[in-house]
């Protein structure tokens, strides 16, 4: 398969430490141009990563004939009017979480979403250990999954980074928050039918540095989850069935290039000295998502995730926030 020509709009840390070095080892993906509003700071980093072209505008970069998708790592609030600004100029568009600040926004991406093919960048799902784990879930080896628990954390109170802005789409549940939600909804191929939500918001910031969170998925289904911006750095996912449960040792930032382990436990003895350890090969998610767009680019393989998808995962992320003004349980 010819590779797709890529471009990158920003030169946002996420993709200079670890997007665009994935995808410039990645089977399909040809990273040929970056773009920033300032040209000196795109042309930096274009001689730092030896990517071809660098623009001083991203005007400069969707009007390249040559580029033929585009990832954007821009700020939460900028993902939909310049993902729609390369769409309409007939670019594709991996598009980093969230997709939005609300739901209702992703209804403008709808205009050209039957002319470019758009995904927003879970790149979780693209990883085999959640593969795996999604395997086993849906063979029935764990027998019926009643009870998913998730945790995320890191400590970050630097006023000036852009996960404590909250004008900008910081917050716990914007940034972090939003894995747990598309992890439960991967593994059950389900949505939430009602959240409730408790909220901690920094008095300074004005983020959510702490949200807990229960979904309830019917069928006796839930979800509970904590993430937070001002605790410890951890973070850990529990899969719980009927006779076997899943621990998913480090679930959302699996080493890069490494090998990484799920747990398996029959619960026999609480003390953990029978659960099995299944080791996942190393690899890249960052890169596999690249090049599972590209192949949808080419032609190859449909979709996997579009706008819809993304909407869905907004409405809970929407619902979650109403359930902090109600304090009550909120319909998705």
């Amino acid at each position: 398969m010819k590779k797709v020509a890529w471009g990158i709009l920003s030169t946002a840390k996420i993709g200079r430490e670890k997007v665009i070095p994935a995808m410039q080892a990645a089977q399909h993906c040809d990273i040929q141009a970056i773009a920033s509003r300032a040209l000196p700071r795109a042309q930096q980093c274009a001689a730092a990563m030896g990517i071809a072209r660098a623009y001083g505008s991203y005007e400069e970069l969707f009007a390249d004939p040559a580029i033929e998708a585009i990832y954007n790592p821009l700020p939460n609030e900028q993902h939909v009017p310049l993902t729609l600004q390369a769409a309409r100029a007939g670019k594709h568009v991996l598009c980093e979480k969230p997709m939005a600040l609300r739901a209702d926004e992703i209804a403008a991406l709808r205009e050209v979403a039957g002319k470019v093919h758009i995904m927003e960048a879970f790149m979780v799902r693209f990883h085999p250990q959640w593969e795996r784990v999604r395997q086993l879930v849906r063979s029935g080896e764990l027998g019926a999954v009643r009870s998913i628990q998730s945790y995320f954390s890191y400590f970050n109170r630097d006023a000036a980074n852009i996960r404590n802005h909250a004008d900008q789409g910081g917050g716990a549940l914007y940034d972090i928050g939003c894995y747990a939600i598309v992890t439960a909804r991967y593994l059950w191929d389900a949505e939430p039918q009602r959240v409730v939500a408790l909220v901690d918001r920094d008095p300074e910031f004005g983020t959510d540095r702490v949200i807990s969170a229960l979904l309830d998925f019917g069928d006796g289904r839930r979800l509970d989850f904590t993430a937070a911006t001002q605790v410890v750095p951890y973070q850990r996912v529990h899969v719980c069935g009927e006779r076997r449960r899943i621990e998913v040792r480090i679930p959302f930032n699996a080493p890069l290039g490494g090998a990484t382990d799920l747990l398996i436990d029959d619960g026999t003895a609480l003390d953990g000295s029978r659960i099995q350890a299944e080791t996942i090969p190393p690899c890249n998610m960052y890169g596999l998502q690249g090049d599972v767009f590209s192949r949808v680019v080419r032609g190859e393989i449909d979709l996997p995730y579009g706008i819809d998808d993304a909407e869905r995962n907004m409405r809970v992320i929407d619902a979650l926030y109403a359930s902090e003004k109600t304090g009550g349980w909120v319909g998705v």
